[in-house]
């Protein structure tokens, strides 16, 4: 049977389920990557767990996220992250090494492997020929510990590529075109794989480009072929012999099918506030901005910041421009300096921070209020910017460059100049550093945990009951993403490894009373939340499932879910329910009861639920997507407590 990337990878990684799409299948994680904004849960998961080592064949823990020292949070954290890969036998990348997608596919990506990460854009590196995944904390501690990931069986969609970009149009205008086409939902329950002659045009970086934001599309994951272009990128870095060719096999089907040609893609823009919010440039040119941010993940390459430096080589930024320079990897931004591109940059008005996410994620860089923000970032929900009431797009680093130089939205095209040739050095900067290679076994048990008074230890969580009769404390609407759930920035992930005190930021961007209101019911058996579509889409942190957690979350009800957040939601013991009718969702409004009797005995007879609402005593059904090895883990309570249970 002749088979696509996306199937020989997962057929070389099964280990449970049949590749059907929508069974539940186990696969082998080879690497892992965490990130400190959810890696320190995961190292206190692994704690929690009893874990000795990491079993994985590769296992990074990156410091890109909270590298902004205003107290010492952070800078704890760091030397508890150090201490945790110490002992659990795991790279550590350094602050200021850089962001952890590019670094991870400069230094530890390899073709033919699976990875799972605490971070959504993992799949970035599925521009390198793997099966690279986010999902939860737990779901990645559980794979370190040499345990399967659970997923089920995507649908692989094929996007045929064909043409050639034009000058001033570049790798993220191709996947705003996708995102143009189906918006933040039409990912979903499929794995994106690109393929065609198309693919010849695009180097390994503008891959990662378009790989990173299949997130944004709710995709499982995004991959490329690895192929000469692969075996090309891990050359420069000098790992030529982790190279190995997958492509698909001549007759390979997809289960969906589209087109993009290259030559057809124009210049796009993302409007505030969702990635899916795309129209042409034209459409919005002439806005006039305040900021122009150049760098994070969702354009890590050293083109990226190169051909920007040289449309403002010579020039000055518009007057009241704040043109913010965010290098992805430490190697990267050497690279740019020998070359003369950060010159170019500063000269022209640039701000240069340090190497990782920044104002990706709202660690500064946030923009001022009732401004225009450009970015090339990869999401602009609302708040994330670290501004409440921000207005962000998302584009290219040309638009975001000519724009820089005009002060308004700027179609690149229109520019007075020739459009600049980027040659990558001849011999790119290899730097390990700041990365600090695994201890030998005998070494890392003598290592202790670092903890700062800042870091607690996760609190045990009841078993599911088996009655609940809990008040709706929110009902909201279409596309919540976890950033409004729990949101990111300088004020809030400084306690990503203090529940109590992170909890008490939940929701508040939807609703400033809820933490307030979730202590008031909480002896009383909790709380719950109704929803509309998409619920839980972006970032992968299983805060956004834990924080309300811990604050008596019991049940979620929605017309459907985002992945990563609905499998959050297992693993930590909330019932993730959708509605059977989705006219029901109506029926609900916050304040009321929902009341649910014999649960458990539901749970393990099928997956639909009986749920009365009250005052008005009416009853809906409910059902539940989990598979029967998931119901015994929500009637435990959790994947912690159903950890615990097997090892007794």
């Amino acid at each position: 049977m002749a088979l696509n990337v996306a199937q020989k990878l997962i057929k070389d990684h099964l280990i449970s389920g049949e590749m059907s799409p929508g069974e539940e299948i186990g696969l082998k994680i080879d690497q892992t990557l965490t990130q400190d904004a959810t890696g320190t849960m995961v190292m206190l998961e692994l704690e929690a767990m009893g874990i000795e080592r990491a079993k994985t064949e590769a296992s990074a823990q990156y410091v890109d996220h909270n590298i902004i020292q205003v107290d010492s949070k952070n800078p704890d954290d760091h030397l508890f992250l150090q201490s945790a890969t110490k002992r659990f036998g795991m790279y550590y990348s350094k602050a200021g090494n850089g962001v952890s997608h590019p670094v991870h596919m400069q230094r530890i990506a390899i073709p033919g492997k699976t990875l799972l990460g605490s971070d959504s854009h993992t799949c970035a590196n599925g521009c390198m020929g793997m099966l690279a995944m986010g999902a939860g904390g737990i779901d990645v501690a559980m794979a370190i510990a040499g345990e399967p990931i659970y997923i089920k069986m995507p649908k692989v969609w094929g996007v045929k590529l064909t043409g050639e970009l034009n000058d001033w149009v570049s790798a993220k205008d191709v996947i705003l075109e996708l995102l143009r086409r189906y918006d933040v939902k039409g990912g979903v329950g499929s794995i994106i794989e690109f393929y065609g002659p198309g693919l010849n045009s695009l180097d390994s970086m503008d891959r990662h480009v378009i790989a990173n934001m299949g997130a944004e599309l709710g995709a499982t994951t995004t991959v490329f072929p690895s192929d000469q272009e692969v075996k090309r990128f891990l050359a420069t870095q000098q790992r030529e012999k982790d190279w190995v060719e997958i492509v698909a096999d001549k007759d390979a089907t997809y289960d969906l099918h589209e087109e993009i040609n290259l030559t057809e893609v124009e210049p796009l823009i993302a409007k505030p506030s969702s990635p899916g919010n795309v129209v042409s440039i034209s459409e919005v040119a002439g806005e006039p901005i305040y900021q122009s941010y150049i760098g994070s993940s969702a354009n890590p390459g050293y083109r990226d910041f190169a051909i920007v430096a040289e449309i403002v080589k010579g020039k000055s930024v518009a007057s009241g421009v704040s043109f913010d320079i965010n290098p992805s990897s430490r190697q990267i931004l050497t690279d740019l300096i020998n070359e003369g591109h950060i010159t170019s940059l500063i000269s022209a008005g640039g701000r240069l921070h340090q190497a990782g996410c920044n104002g990706c994620i709202g660690m500064g860089q946030a923009p001022a209020t009732g401004r225009n923000s450009l970015r090339t970032t990869p999401r602009n929900f609302p708040g994330r910017s670290g501004t409440r009431e921000d207005s962000v797009f998302l584009c290219s680093p040309e638009t975001a460059a000519a724009s820089a130089l005009t002060g308004e939205i700027t179609d690149p095209r229109t520019l007075d100049m020739k459009f600049p040739k980027i040659e990558e050095p001849k011999k790119p900067t290899i730097d390990v550093d700041l990365l600090e290679t695994p201890l030998p076994p005998e070494e890392a048990k003598k290592v202790d945990l670092y903890k700062s008074p800042n870091i607690t230890s996760i609190p045990e969580m009841e078993p599911l009951p088996d009655e609940l009769n809990i008040p709706v404390l929110l009902k909201v609407s279409d596309n919540i993403s976890t950033d409004e759930i729990l949101a990111g920035g300088a004020r809030v992930l400084p306690f990503r490894s203090n529940l109590e005190e992170i909890s008490k930021f939940s929701f508040e961007i939807l609703d400033e009373t809820y933490y307030d209101r979730a202590q008031d019911v909480l002896e009383k058996g909790g709380h719950s939340i109704v929803g509309g579509y998409n619920y839980g889409q972006g970032s992968s942190r299983e805060h956004a499932a834990l924080a309300p957690r811990f604050l008596g979350l019991r049940a979620v009800i929605v017309k459907d879910f985002a992945r990563i957040h609905w499998q959050n939601l297992v693993n930590f013991g909330v019932l993730p329910l959708t509605f059977k009718n989705e006219s029901d969702f109506d029926k609900i409004n916050a304040g009321d009861v929902i009341s649910f009797s014999q649960l458990r005995e539901s749970l393990e007879k099928g997956n639909e639920i009986t749920a009365t609402i009250k005052p008005k005593d009416i009853q809906i059904q409910c059902v539940h997507s989990m598979s029967k090895r998931q119901v015994d883990i929500m009637l435990k309570g959790g994947l912690i407590n159903w950890v615990k249970s097997r090892q007794t």
